[in-house]
């Protein structure tokens, strides 16, 4: 790996295409990349799902939509953004994401110092190539600024709601008690979920024996889910699933004193919030780098190794093995006891 001439980038555009969580967490690069080079105009690629995140971000000029299966699909649509990010004279490009049409965007963007990892299906067309660590995926992205002299450490990502949307879930959490405790039942990926029926006797739980209000927080995709949950725990339940934009998650997770996740968007959006996280790993693990970084959060996982543990990188629709062994595992005794703890642990403070 070579280091990057002594000239100062003038616009910078920093290429993250994949899911939610992943653009959560490439916000502390956009935040050191402006601190690091004040001056320069940073934008940002990322899907349409993603995008109303980093909206309002004060370290970016725009958040520039990606529709990679709508609008902007195949090689006509990344032919005619590339030929727009020739004209907009990016110089830098960041690409933490590893597909190759990502790489060939900003190759074909002519930006003349593109910086990726060595594994990315694209990695002959960066000038600047980096070993993908066994890191948490906040240094990882941080790492791409190495080339250029920049050495940072790890700090949360940041999400900017802004005061309407604040004021939004203030009122619509208005009915519920102090001490809220949020779930997040659902994942794209089937393998990744806790059981249902373990998230409405956990929510159970911890509204008899916590006297806590549970917030049920996901997508519009989580819904019907969330709603069995919600139906499930009875009295003391709210469902938010589908309710809230991504901003509006992230302001109604600050209010809360945990969240219980599995290893998927919402982790990394309760970190955002300031909010103590307890993630549930099943057929992914935490040294794929997406875990809560931090001493007042929580890993909860199988305490055995299992031989086809993981399965994958993003888990998979169904178990393989047709046990479900890594997540059935996971007690809702052991789960409490953790959520307790996190609530003690924060009340002292």
């Amino acid at each position: 790996m070579s280091r990057v001439g002594t000239g100062t980038p003038r616009n910078i555009l920093v290429i993250q295409t994949a899911f939610i969580g992943d653009v959560v967490l490439v916000e502390p690069l956009l935040a050191q990349a402006k601190a690091s080079f004040p001056d320069a105009a940073i934008d940002v690629l990322v899907i349409p799902a993603a995008a109303l995140l980093l909206q309002g971000n004060p370290n970016l000029r725009q958040v520039i939509v990606f529709a990679k299966r709508g609008r902007d699909a195949g090689l006509g649509g990344l032919l005619k953004l590339a030929a727009r990010f020739r004209a907009a004279q990016y110089d830098l490009a960041l690409v933490p994401h590893r597909s190759l049409r990502s790489a060939l965007l900003a190759f074909l963007a002519r930006i003349p110092v593109r910086i990726g990892f060595a594994n990315s299906a694209g990695r002959w067309l960066f000038t600047h190539r980096l070993p993908y660590p066994q890191t948490h995926e906040v240094l990882r992205n941080l790492a791409l600024l190495q080339p250029l002299g920049i050495e940072a450490d790890y700090r949360d990502p940041v999400i900017y709601p802004t005061e309407a949307e604040h004021r939004k879930v203030v009122q619509e959490l208005a009915r519920c008690g102090e001490l809220k405790i949020a779930l997040a039942p659902g994942s794209v990926w089937a393998t990744k979920r806790w059981p249902q029926e373990r998230f409405v006797e956990l929510g159970r739980r911890l509204v008899q024996e916590l006297r806590a209000s549970v917030l049920v927080i996901g997508g519009a995709d989580d819904a019907e889910l969330a709603a069995a949950v919600c139906e499930g725990i009875g009295a003391g339940c709210c469902n938010l699933a589908g309710k809230l934009s991504l901003r509006e998650s992230v302001a109604a997770l600050v209010q809360c004193r945990v969240l219980v996740s599995n290893d998927s968007a919402p982790t990394h959006l309760g970190v955002a919030a300031g909010c103590r996280v307890v993630t549930l790993f099943g057929s992914t693990v935490p040294r794929f780098g997406f875990y809560p970084f931090g001493e007042q959060h929580r890993v909860v996982e199988i305490d055995r190794a299992l031989s086809c543990r993981p399965c994958g990188i993003h888990g998979k629709k169904r178990c393989p093995t047709g046990t479900f062994e890594c997540m059935r595992v996971i007690s809702i005794e052991q789960v409490f006891e953790v959520v307790r703890e996190r609530v003690e642990d924060a009340a002292v403070e």
